[in-house]
């Protein structure tokens, strides 16, 4: 596995497959080894997808955890012979998923479907507070906030132009307070 090292893209999800009804001590074991071994800069998350499923027998109802991919567990790595080494030789880890023996990360579109990392977006601003433009065809114009969408994705901005405000819609990132 000496090609290993030439795989690394940086810190991406991986996905190690487990034997059945292993998951959660492949989790437990990894996060040891992290930890004793300080592997903290190269293994940086492990999962277990999951999701809450409301049983009912009768008119007894029980909320229950159910594997959404029974035998795999997610783990957030820089892909190199140690994290490689450390995840593979745990009991109960069969491999990564990958052709052969080559580890093949997760796209960005499957961490988003998968539902993997949520992101907490948060603005420094709000409507009414004055801020700049800092790319785009409106670089550094100032303006107000005049509203921001629910996703905090858009930014509608009213930029003086001449004698009047005009507004315009921006994206949040290349808008910051004044």
């Amino acid at each position: 596995m000496s090609d290993i090292n030439e795989m690394n893209v940086g810190v991406r999800w991986y996905v190690a497959h487990t034997y059945s009804g292993y998951e959660n001590k492949v989790k437990a074991s990894l996060e040891k080894i992290v930890e004793n071994r300080g592997l903290g800069h190269l293994i940086f998350d492990i999962k277990i997808p999951v999701e809450t499923v409301i049983e009912k027998n009768g008119d007894v109802e029980k909320e229950v955890e159910v594997k959404i991919f029974p035998s795999y567990v997610l783990v957030k790595m820089i892909m190199t012979e140690e994290s490689w080494h450390a995840v593979r030789n745990i009991t109960g880890v069969t491999g990564f998923v990958g052709p052969g023996s080559r580890p093949t990360p997760l796209t960005e579109a499957e961490v988003d479907a998968l539902n993997i990392e949520t992101k907490r977006v948060e603005l420094k601003f709000k409507e009414g507070d004055n801020v700049v433009i800092t790319s785009g065809l409106f670089e550094g114009y100032n303006g107000t906030v005049q509203s921001v969408s629910d996703d905090l994705k858009i930014v509608t901005v009213l930029v003086k132009r001449g004698r009047r405000d005009m507004p315009v819609e921006l994206d949040a990132s290349v808008v910051k307070l004044a």
